[in-house]
């Protein structure tokens, strides 16, 4: 597959870096959180950062596919709700993670789950943006990223159009 105009692709060094930095400003509200709220796949990752960066033991998943081909996003189908006990005080104290927001239609789906809930994601596009309340960087709508459990080891080429190196 070759790579869209505008990739990102980010490195696990890079990404566990993001992922703090989301901890930091997190940290930086004040809040005491009874648990996080991760949306699944792409938020299991930091979620654990965050958990263990903030000492947040209870994390619990909301389990929703949008992209069925990888490159395409189509209907949201939620696989698995939000625990009940959670939900409690439309979520109130409750941390919601995730790599990125998108289009925000993911985001507002579950933002309408939990409405008191606090919503970071480590990356964000304009589209998403206005949904979350703390994420560390913004792309442009039409960038692609490649996070590092999608990515092996290849050859890349320049960035300049017919440099050979």
């Amino acid at each position: 597959m070759s790579l869209p105009e505008k990739a990102f692709p980010v490195s696990w060094d890079q990404f566990h870096r993001d992922a703090r930095a989301l901890a930091w400003r997190i940290a930086g509200t004040g809040n005491g959180w009874k648990a996080i709220v991760c949306i699944t796949r792409g938020g299991l990752v930091p979620a654990a950062i965050i958990a263990r960066e903030l000492g947040i033991r209870i994390i619990e998943t909301v389990c929703v596919a949008s992209y069925h081909d990888y490159t395409t996003q189509g209907d949201i189908e939620v696989l698995k709700e939000v625990d009940a006990n959670l939900l409690v005080n439309d979520g109130e104290g409750i941390l919601i993670v995730d790599d990125l927001t998108d289009t925000g239609k993911t985001a507002g789906l579950v933002r309408a789950m939990l409405p008191k809930a606090h919503f970071a994601t480590v990356y964000a596009k304009p589209k998403g943006r206005p949904l979350v309340d703390t994420f560390v960087t913004e792309v442009s709508q039409d960038t692609w990223i490649y996070f590092p459990w999608d990515l092996g080891f290849t050859y890349q080429e320049p960035i300049a159009e017919g440099h050979k190196g």
